[in-house]
């Protein structure tokens, strides 16, 4: 009996010394190696919706106005690419997080790893994608597309608007839930307007020190806003005046859709000269009255009215009102002048 207890106290210390060593040494490699392989669709932010739906999933928006989005559970089940390259940086930052801590606990290791993050093709750094880390008090210590920039205080930057989104990075990793999502406006160098960005940070602890780890993605790379005051009137022929919305053609991004978005506006008494388009045009009216003629077919106009035009059909618009109209001209596909023939 003496023999089966010394055995099993040693199976019992080498289990033990076993669980303390484990995945120590080589853990920046099996991280990297994770990094490159995980698949974020299957299990959101790295969590199970049973985790979930527990609220183990504690990710605070920052600095949100209005109304709170949906809820953790809700947002796992987005498929769009947007939603697909949120939960990544989730991951990724978090993945980062956990190798930062456990090789913390290594003698020598420390800022060893902050070399690594660096590295051009690495997990870290990629693609556009990349890891930032900054001191708790806002020193920046990791930022691999300008790393003369690493030393210098953040603590007080702003975004194009004025938020202070240093301080908000700060706050969200001293929260209770040591992590958040902050949403601002950040303007590029080279670009003439900001663009919207969302920043998600996480605290990391080792040696001693408290370091805020993180990642960012532009929403505008995903979704597209755009205020018809900020938009330029071309006059076509016959006194009409339009403005594209939205055209895939004229957008510097591959869009997954095949038809563009126009705004007219026809004065009292103008009306838009003959064309033909040789593809199906749609017309919502919002404002205002007329007739429209499509091969001769009369089709008075009123206000939130919808047209649907057949390819190939020679057609007119004339305002018979009093005030301005105001219609939607949407094309499939996209507007182009080859697709239109005009009479004068």
């Amino acid at each position: 009996m003496d023999l089966i207890r010394i055995i099993c106290v040693m199976l019992a210390v080498a289990l033990f010394l076993g669980i303390l060593t484990c995945g120590t040494q080589d853990e920046p490699a099996a991280v990297a190696e994770e990094l490159d392989n995980k698949t974020v669709d299957d299990s959101p932010s790295g969590m199970t919706e049973k985790s979930l739906a527990s609220g183990e999933n504690t990710t605070k928006e920052q600095a949100v106005l209005g109304p709170a989005p949906p809820d953790s559970l809700i947002l796992a089940k987005g498929k769009s690419k947007m939603a697909t390259e949120r939960r990544e940086i989730e991951y990724k930052v978090r993945a980062t997080v956990r190798l930062i801590e456990g090789q913390g606990e290594i003698e020598g290791q420390g800022e060893k790893l902050f070399l690594k993050f660096r590295e051009e093709n690495s997990p870290w750094y990629n693609n556009g994608f990349y890891i930032f880390v900054w001191t708790i008090n806002g020193t920046q210590v990791v930022y691999p597309p300008d790393t003369g920039s690493e030393g210098k205080d953040m603590r007080g930057l702003l975004d194009a608007d004025g938020k202070p989104i240093g301080e908000l990075f700060i706050e969200a990793v001293q929260s209770a839930n040591g992590e958040g999502w902050i949403d601002y406006n950040w303007q590029e160098a080279g670009n003439s307007e900001p663009s919207r960005r969302f920043t998600f940070v996480k605290k990391a602890t080792f040696e001693g020190r408290v370091y805020i780890v993180g990642s960012s993605f532009y929403v505008d790379d995903h979704i597209i806003c755009k205020n018809l005051s900020d938009c330029i009137y071309l006059e076509e022929p016959g006194n009409i005046h339009v403005v594209e919305l939205l055209n895939p053609g004229n957008v510097n991004r591959n869009l997954d859709l095949n038809y563009s978005v126009a705004h007219a506006v026809i004065e009292p008494g103008e009306n838009i000269a003959p064309h033909l388009m040789n593809n199906p045009e749609v017309h919502y009216i919002l404002e205002g009255e007329g007739i429209l003629y499509i091969d001769g077919i009369t089709v008075k106009l009123s206000k939130d009215q919808l047209i649907y035009i057949p390819a190939g059909a020679v057609q007119t618009t004339y305002n018979t009102g009093n005030t301005t109209l105001k219609f939607l001209a949407i094309n499939q596909p996209g507007w182009s002048k080859k697709n239109i023939e005009i009479f004068e």
